[in-house]
């Protein structure tokens, strides 16, 4: 899910280059050695129609890949797969869930035989701005322009939420579908805080006085996971863009020199650093992934965690009975803000991509107009327990307690809902990078001054890094 950026780096991906013949000749975007589409545009298409918009070739097989990670991958096998099937009969779907999609497909990429449909998550995630760089990725352009799979005079792109395109678009165009849409915050126990009646911190001062009292009841105030920092700078850029207005973000997004030091973004540093110099982070906290943290949580060892709204779903499993699963804002630093409190980061992840030299890329944008359908979204959410980008897909549905809360926050936001790119188009920054960074800030290892000139450091790697396509907003 998009909540991992990749450890499979530019260099990782010049060295499969280099092992299947082929190389990425440095800014050229172009690969050598094996033949792109340069786009896909140009490719076999069948007959254009109204049923059939996108000139799918209704008897060309189909091959999708999908990360099997915490959405694991029966969406795919029980809703959408089947209504690809029934429109398309004589298409056969050759269907594969893997942990490691880099693992899996780097070699097919590089050697211009990729799958046609690919949902490029997790911890093995392609980086989606090399993809781009180098011409990797076919343009959506059509699939948001095509009518609606439920009404054909309303285009794709109207059906879904504000924002939607936009987060997978890379310079003009569109390459990335986003199907999820995210509400990050910090989670709690409802039931719990209801039994001891402790009360959500609308600020900062606010929360220490509470953390204060949950350390008293002999629980962690927080845990987050040590091994992936990057779960905490959710929490600090949202903080900073309440502070001091969206702006903060625009200038981290862009490269800004000095958009790491700026003062809003350091506050945000220092607070979240005091809880551990305060004591209110879980012992071991370090050294936890994901899954630990949340499991350290979920048993009532700490109170938050910091997380999007796939929590309720990743950890259904282990959740014991009787725990109800909440989210807040992250707090204000200060009452002046210039953001409301009920300001939330929110943002369409989990994305999908089709391959520039796929067989069918037709096939692949039919297969995302069936995923952004009412039926297709619907199906996603019953079986991910996640909202989606599609308006009002949610409608209908009896959510789990988890996903009531994230709809209530981000209606509570209205249009105060923000959002960065950084970290979708510059994926090393991201991971190892401020991901890295975040992690030497919250063991102390760094002291918020050497964590922003830390960080400024990784942005100006990609901004001196004429290799790197850059792109602004």
């Amino acid at each position: 899910m998009t909540r991992f950026s990749a450890d499979w780096s530019r260099r990782n991906f010049l060295r499969g280059a280099l092992a299947t013949g082929a190389l990425v000749l440095p800014g050229s975007g172009a690969l050598v050695g094996c033949a792109t589409s340069g786009g896909g545009q140009e490719a076999t298409e069948g007959e254009k129609s109204a049923d059939n918009p996108l000139a799918v070739p209704t008897d060309a097989p189909i091959e999708i890949y999908i990360f099997n990670g915490g959405f694991g991958d029966k969406y795919a096998t029980d809703v959408h797969e089947p209504m690809y099937k029934e429109k398309y009969p004589n298409a056969k779907i050759t269907h594969k869930a893997e942990v490691d999609i880099a693992g899996a497909l780097q070699s097919r990429f590089v050697g211009g035989n990729p799958p046609d449909f690919v949902n490029d998550s997790g911890d093995g995630q392609i980086p989606l701005g090399q993809l781009v760089s180098d011409k990797q990725l076919y343009d959506l352009t059509d699939l948001y322009e095509a009518p609606s799979w439920d009404d054909p005079d309303t285009k794709v792109r109207d059906t879904l939420v504000p924002g939607a395109v936009e987060q997978g678009t890379f310079g003009d165009k569109p390459y990335v579908m986003n199907m999820a849409l995210t509400v990050y915050g910090i989670w709690y126990d409802k039931a719990l805080f209801d039994e001891k009646g402790w009360t959500p911190p609308a600020t900062w001062a606010e929360m220490l006085d509470l953390c204060t009292d949950i350390k008293a009841a002999g629980i962690a105030p927080w845990t987050y996971p040590g091994v992936h920092g990057r779960y905490m700078v959710w929490s600090l850029l949202s903080m900073a863009a309440k502070l001091a207005g969206p702006e903060v973000l625009v200038a981290v997004d862009n490269l800004e020199e000095g958009a790491w030091e700026h003062e809003a973004v350091k506050e945000s540093a220092n607070a979240l650093a005091s809880l551990r110099t305060k004591g209110f982070i879980l012992p071991g906290t370090e050294g936890m992934d994901h899954i630990q943290a949340q499991g350290q949580w979920s048993a009532g060892k700490a109170a938050f965690v910091p997380c999007g709204s796939w929590l309720e779903s990743e950890q259904a499993d282990v959740t014991p009975e009787g725990f109800e699963f909440a989210v807040m804002a992250d707090p204000l630093l200060s009452e002046d803000s210039a953001m409301p409190r009920e300001t939330i980061y929110a943002v369409p992840g989990e994305p999908y991509v089709v391959p520039a030299a796929a067989k069918n890329p037709r096939g692949g944008l039919e297969y995302m107009r069936i995923m952004l359908s009412k039926e297709g979204a619907k199906g996603f959410t019953e079986q991910v327990s996640s909202l989606t980008v599609v308006k009002d897909s949610a409608e209908g549905i009896e959510l789990p307690p988890g996903l009531t809360s994230a709809k209530g926050v981000l209606e509570a936001a209205g249009d105060n809902v923000i959002s960065w790119m950084w970290n979708n188009w510059y994926g090393d920054m991201w991971n190892p990078g401020i991901n890295a960074q975040m992690g030497d800030l919250m063991t102390g290892r760094r002291s918020v001054d050497e964590w922003a000139a830390g960080c400024e450091a990784e942005a100006k790697k990609v901004r001196d890094d004429d290799s790197v396509t850059k792109y602004t907003r």
